[in-house]
């Protein structure tokens, strides 16, 4: 496993925005999926929380700011084309705005169920 530092993040694709997966530490579990531009990463790592940009606002936010539900990191990983980011949380309460403790508590349904 290799180290990355900020400049070797590539923000040329998407309008300068990287995907983040925010994964829980201790469960494993999927809690949701944002993007990130510079400054939120920069914050994040400043603060040791979770920032994003939110693309429906255009605007900065730190996860929990409004409900208390803030994300620490505990470790952030960077896929091998320095593209996208998963945010490893130690998440101690729920992270999606429905109350539940993940974003992605639906299934899609297709003929294979």
């Amino acid at each position: 496993m290799q180290s990355k530092v900020l400049e070797d993040l590539d923000f040329t694709k998407r309008g300068g925005l990287l995907p983040v997966i925010v994964q829980d530490q201790m469960s494993k579990d999927i809690l949701m999926l944002a993007y990130v531009n510079r400054d939120a990463l920069e914050n994040t790592i400043k603060t040791g929380n979770a920032w994003f940009w939110s693309t429906s606002n255009k605007k900065l936010w730190m996860k929990g700011e409004e409900s208390g539900n803030i994300q620490p990191i505990e470790k952030i990983l960077v896929d091998c084309d320095a593209d996208a980011l998963v945010y490893i949380v130690n998440s101690t309460k729920p992270i999606c705005h429905t109350g539940s403790n993940s974003c992605f508590h639906n299934f899609l349904k297709y003929k294979h169920y």
